[in-house]
Formats: structure tokens, C-alpha cells, sequence
């Protein structure tokens, strides 16, 4: 199980981020769900941590070309592995949802915690990931109990037509019947 202790995740790798900015409240009552591969549909090779670090050498790849300059992290990152990172503290704003509404209130960033699950939309995430995002989603409404179960979407959700993820390849009744178990 985890814990969340001053705004972090204390069984989480710590990986300070520089993108990030003060919250306007410190209302914190949704949870977002991503995914990212970088580059696209490769995984474990180190390049999120980077990105989110703006670290990222963008000659490597010709895909880190287009996101080059780009300025965006998310709170938590779950690998393949179930290995979890945080780049920002959860009363900070990450930069992970951009133009985003859920229920009528824009800004998602504001008042939401971003986890990226390391995937792709079209990839059948791994079992572990399911386990430690359910660990970590229980964690997290335990520190937040705002975030009820309503207030857990993927980025599809708020930025319909924008953004896809966490994608068809995501399992939601699997995630849920996972905290369910726990």
C-alpha cells in the first residue's frame, strides 16, 4: 500500500520537476488519468523522466523534435514495472491536463492530480500497473477526500476531441474491480 505524507507519495521516487506553479485553492477533488511513451509506443528507456525534467536531448529521437520547448509534467508517473515517480507535489499545479473541463469547471490543472501510466492507447497496460494505480488512487482519496469515485476520468474526458489517452487499451472495470479487492 501507499502512503501520501506533505503532499507526496513517500514510497514514490522523487524527481523534482520544474513544471509546475502554486494552485489558485487548495481544493484538490479530481484525479486524472494519462498516458505517455516517449518516444511513441517505446517504453522503459528513461525519455519521460527527462521530458518532465525538460532533460529530454531532443536529438535522440526525430519524434522529440515536436515536442522540443514543450513545458509539461504530471504529479505521478507509473512505469511498466509498477515503479512509481513523482515529479510535483500534490498542493502544486502540474502541468498535465492543458485546455480541460470536468463538470462545467475549466482548468483542470487547478484542482486535479495527474498520473501518467507509462503506455500507448492502442497497448494493453501491464497487471501491475492496474494493482499499483488502484494502491495509489486509495492513497490518494485517503489524503484528498474530495476525489470521489465521480472525480477519477482520463484525459479523454476532460479535453474530448483533444486528447485520446488513457485510451481503448485502458481497462476501467479492471481498475475499478482492482480497488475493490484491496
Amino acid at each position: 500500500m501507499f502512503t501520501v505524507l506533505d503532499h507526496k507519495l513517500v514510497e514514490a521516487k522523487w524527481c523534482p520537476s520544474p513544471n509546475y506553479n502554486h494552485r489558485p485553492s487548495a481544493n484538490i477533488d479530481a484525479l486524472v488519468i494519462h498516458n505517455i511513451s516517449l518516444p511513441p509506443n517505446e517504453f522503459s528507456n528513461g525519455y519521460i523522466e527527462s521530458f518532465f525534467c525538460n532533460q529530454l536531448d531532443c536529438s535522440i529521437h526525430p519524434y522529440f523534435e515536436e515536442i522540443k520547448g514543450l513545458e509539461v509534467s504530471a504529479h505521478l508517473l507509473i512505469k511498466r514495472t509498477g515503479e512509481v515517480v513523482q515529479f510535483v507535489a500534490f498542493d502544486q499545479r502540474a502541468w498535465h491536463a492543458g485546455v480541460s473541463c470536468l463538470n462545467g469547471k475549466e482548468n483542470c490543472n487547478d484542482f486535479s492530480i495527474g498520473i501518467e501510466l507509462e503506455g500507448a492507447d492502442d497497448i494493453e497496460y501491464e497487471a501491475v500497473q492496474y494493482k499499483v494505480l488502484a494502491q495509489v488512487t486509495l492513497a490518494l482519496q485517503k489524503a484528498y477526500p474530495a476525489i470521489i469515485e465521480e472525480r477519477v476520468v482520463g484525459h479523454s474526458d476532460i479535453a474530448p476531441g483533444r486528447k485520446t489517452d488513457p485510451g481503448p487499451a485502458f481497462n476501467w472495470s479492471k481498475y475499478k474491480k482492482s480497488m475493490q479487492t484491496l
